[in-house]
């Protein structure tokens, strides 16, 4: 497994504990529905959180959450929808959040931008 790969893992452990601390519960990691992934799927009371993790060693070309591709979004929608309908969750809230982590030496700086972007 490559360096980025693996910090990247890194990245979504991080983002996980973070999430727990924060009263969240883990209802899925690396949720997959045909091409889609989703990193964490968590949720809090009747808010269902859809979360897509970016962890990076260098922010200074463009910021982290820049990279999410609107590809990446319509994906991230497809799945969640998949997951929702499959699940029969009826009564939550869905939102789409984004983890961004950014690794300067041993310094970690996590920020959680919630409902980061809107599915419609």
């Amino acid at each position: 497994m490559g360096k980025h790969n693996e910090f990247g893992k890194e990245g979504e452990e991080i983002a996980v504990k973070h999430l727990v601390e924060k009263g969240y519960s883990i209802r899925h990691t690396n949720y997959r529905y045909r091409r889609a992934e989703i990193d964490i799927i968590a949720q809090k009371e009747d808010v269902l959180a859809i979360v897509e993790v970016r962890a990076r060693s260098d922010d200074r070309i463009i910021p982290i959450a820049a990279t999410i591709t609107h590809k990446k979004i319509k994906l991230l929608v497809w799945a969640a929808d998949q997951y929702v309908t499959s699940r029969k969750l009826q009564d939550v809230e869905v939102r789409f959040d984004v983890i961004t982590i950014l690794r300067n030496s041993r310094v970690f700086r996590i920020e959680h931008l919630e409902s980061a972007f809107y599915h419609f």
